[in-house]
């Protein structure tokens, strides 16, 4: 398979491939998405081939109109729109009781579906002159969010029909999903939207133990990123908890030049590996921003170990904390 590389303004391009049951990679807010008729179960299914991603994962449906989600739905209650007026367009994504639209290989035989509205004007215009987009992480199944076009090239250059160049990423880490299915509104992945800012609109949220831990034994996917370890680069990564001292002693007594470090702009001129700078210290927006493409140069540049700071788990941190501790397989010295 060809694939073409569009430009922004090429979104009717990518649309008709798209109504013919194709496949596109689509900037969004986020990260680059990889964007099929949601309404199209073969479609959708040229997803999980190309990404090599396993079936029982759920996709993400993307509107570019409020109204565009009640047809998909069962219900759309008062919660459901708070956060939409809210956060919408925005880097949330809300789970609720699907319809009958909704194909079993959009929701993983679930009896629910996600739907975000994103805020990217390429993903918005490509969603109005086309149809509502299953579209997952347009990267290799495990492996880095792609954050930028060259990425999704990378990773999936002949496995898709085109991929639009929109640039970089703002946000650079995949939405916040909570599910309003249940009694208590329940945070399962966190991302640009935060907890905070959540239980600011509706009041009492839970957040689910695997936005921290392993996925219990058992336990369904009703999420992406839930899985044990996601978001890694080829590197072994490894996190470290404790302050700048022991964290820049440990990495001397324990690198070589095939060790990289993600460090803040701060540290950069302490350490004799590589070093690959993510952002001021407690920015966590600017870590989100650079971290996978941060954990992608670390394979560039040939590293076998990547160190990192153990980030926060509060407000934005909780994201960079959950895509970190994933891409290190739950690896945390405590120092």
């Amino acid at each position: 398979m060809k694939t073409l590389l569009l430009s922004a303004d090429e979104t009717e391009k990518a649309a008709r491939i798209i109504l013919d049951g194709g496949i596109v990679a689509m900037p969004t807010e986020t990260v680059y998405g990889l964007a099929a008729d949601a309404l199209n179960g073969k479609a959708v299914a040229k997803i999980f081939e190309a990404k090599g991603r396993p079936m029982d994962n759920p996709l993400i449906v993307h509107i570019s109109d409020i109204s565009q989600i009640k047809p998909l739905v069962r219900e759309f209650p008062e919660k459901a729109r708070l956060l939409a007026e809210k956060f919408w367009p925005g880097p949330l994504t809300i789970i609720l009781p699907k319809s009958d639209m909704i194909p079993d290989e959009v929701s993983a035989g679930l009896d629910t579906v996600a739907v975000r509205f994103p805020s990217h004007p390429v993903a918005q215009a490509l969603i109005s002159v086309s149809c509502p987009l299953a579209a997952p992480s347009a990267n290799l199944s495990g492996s880095p969010s792609p954050t930028s076009a060259q990425h999704v090239i990378r990773d999936m250059d002949g496995r898709i029909d085109a991929i639009i160049d929109g640039g970089s990423c703002d946000i650079g880490v995949e939405s916040t999903v909570i599910t309003l299915a249940e009694d208590v509104p329940r945070i399962l992945r966190p991302g640009g939207v935060t907890a905070e800012e959540i239980y600011a609109v509706i009041g009492e949220i839970e957040i689910d133990r695997a936005v921290t831990e392993p996925l219990a034994e058992g336990q369904k996917v009703s999420s992406p990123g839930m899985k044990y370890k996601h978001y890694a680069p080829k590197a072994r990564v490894i996190l470290l908890e404790g302050g700048r001292e022991k964290f820049a002693e440990y990495i001397r007594l324990n690198s070589d030049d095939k060790t990289g470090v993600l460090c803040y702009n701060e540290e950069k001129d302490i350490f004799s590996c590589i070093c690959i700078p993510i952002g001021y210290e407690n920015d966590f927006r600017s870590y989100a921003r650079k971290m996978f493409s941060a954990l992608r140069e670390a394979d560039d540049k040939g590293c076998r170990i990547v160190y990192a700071h153990c980030p926060s788990k509060e407000g934005m941190g909780l994201a960079v904390y959950n895509r970190m501790i994933r891409a290190s397989g739950f690896r945390v010295i405590r120092l």
